[in-house]
C-alpha cells in the first residue's frame, strides 16, 4: 500500500504533514505541475477527509519547502517553478522578444482585455500579428477583445524624439513622430475591427491622447499580467525627408519588458495592481480624445 493510498483512505485521518507528503508526492512525480495552480482548500479538504485548517498547515508547509508560491486573496497558489527555471522566467527581455509570447496567451482566453502606454503602438501591433493570424484561420476564436490604448497628444512639444541641437528641424522631427503614431494606431484599430466582421468577436477598440510624453511603456494583460519598460533616451540619427538628423529619440523595441504577474510573488501582485490603478486614473481623468488623421 502505497503512502498516499494510506494517507487519504486508511483508518485514521490524515495529518498535515501527511498530506503534505502526498501533495509533495504529486508535485515530484509531475501530477502537480510547475506553474500550475493548486486545488482550492475546499477541493483538498474534502478529498483528504480533513478540515481546512489542516490543509491551510499543509499548504505552509509546501511553501517553507519552497514548493508553493504565496497564495492570493480569491486565488489558489501556484506550483512552484523550479529556482533555474524561475531565474529564466523573471529575466526581463527585449521589448521585439519578450512582448509577443505573452500577448499571444493573453488570447488564448475567452474575453481578451488589453490596456496600453507606449509612444507609437508599434511595438504593439508587431505583437498582435500572430494572434490575429491565428484568429483568421480559426485556430482561437476569443469571445470578446477589448483594447484601451494611451498614446502622447498630437499638439505636446514632445521630450522626445526631438532634435539633438537647436535647429529648424524641431517640427519636421515632430510630423515624422505623428505619422508613425497615426500609421500605427489606425493599423491597430483596423485589424482588431476587422475581426467583428469576418469572425463575429465582440471587439472594443478605444484610443486616447495624453497630455504629456510617457517616460515608461506599459501593457496590461487580462488583468493578470503587467509587462513594464523603461523608455531610455538615447541620441542616434534618423532619415526623415531625404535628411539624415541627430535626433534624441528612444527605441522601444529594445527596451527592456519587465513581466509582473498576478498570483505571484506579493511584489508581482502589488504591482499589477497599482499599474491598473494608474492606467485607470489617466485614462479616467487627463486622457482626451484622439485624431488620427495628418
Amino acid at each position: 500500500m502505497t503512502h498516499e493510498h494510506h494517507a487519504v483512505n486508511g483508518t485514521r485521518k490524515p495529518s498535515p504533514a501527511d498530506v503534505a507528503d502526498v501533495l509533495t508526492e504529486r508535485i515530484r512525480t509531475g501530477l502537480l505541475k510547475a506553474g500550475e495552480r493548486m486545488p482550492t482548500q475546499e477541493v483538498l479538504a474534502e478529498e483528504f477527509g480533513v478540515e481546512r485548517r489542516a490543509v491551510r498547515q499543509a499548504l505552509d508547509l509546501l511553501r517553507e519547502a519552497g514548493l508553493l508560491t504565496a497564495a492570493t486573496k480569491g486565488a489558489p497558489a501556484r506550483i512552484a517553478l523550479p529556482a533555474e527555471a524561475d531565474a529564466s522566467v523573471e529575466e526581463p527581455q527585449q521589448t521585439a522578444a519578450g512582448l509577443g509570447p505573452r500577448v499571444m496567451e493573453a488570447f488564448e482566453a475567452p474575453e481578451v482585455r488589453i490596456d496600453a502606454i507606449c509612444l507609437t503602438a508599434e511595438s504593439l501591433n508587431l505583437a498582435l500579428a500572430e494572434p490575429l493570424q491565428l484568429i483568421r484561420s480559426g485556430q482561437i476564436v476569443p469571445e470578446s477583445v477589448k483594447l484601451r490604448l494611451l498614446l502622447p497628444s498630437r499638439n505636446l512639444h514632445l521630450a522626445f524624439p526631438r532634435p539633438a541641437e537647436k535647429s529648424g528641424d524641431e517640427r519636421r522631427v515632430h510630423e515624422h513622430w505623428l505619422s508613425l503614431r497615426n500609421n500605427h494606431g489606425a493599423v491597430l484599430r483596423h485589424s482588431l475591427r476587422s475581426l467583428r466582421s469576418t469572425r463575429g468577436i465582440d471587439v472594443e477598440v478605444t484610443l486616447k491622447a495624453l497630455p504629456f510624453t510617457p517616460p515608461v511603456k506599459l501593457y496590461l494583460l487580462n488583468g493578470s499580467e503587467a509587462l513594464f519598460a523603461f523608455y531610455t533616451v538615447t541620441k542616434r540619427q534618423e532619415q526623415i525627408d531625404d535628411t539624415a538628423l541627430e535626433i534624441y529619440d528612444v527605441l522601444g523595441s529594445d527596451s527592456m519588458l519587465f513581466p509582473f504577474e498576478r498570483g505571484g510573488a506579493t511584489r508581482d501582485e502589488a504591482f499589477v495592481t497599482q499599474s491598473q490603478a494608474w492606467f485607470d486614473g489617466l485614462w479616467g481623468t487627463l486622457a482626451m480624445d484622439i485624431t488620427l488623421g495628418s
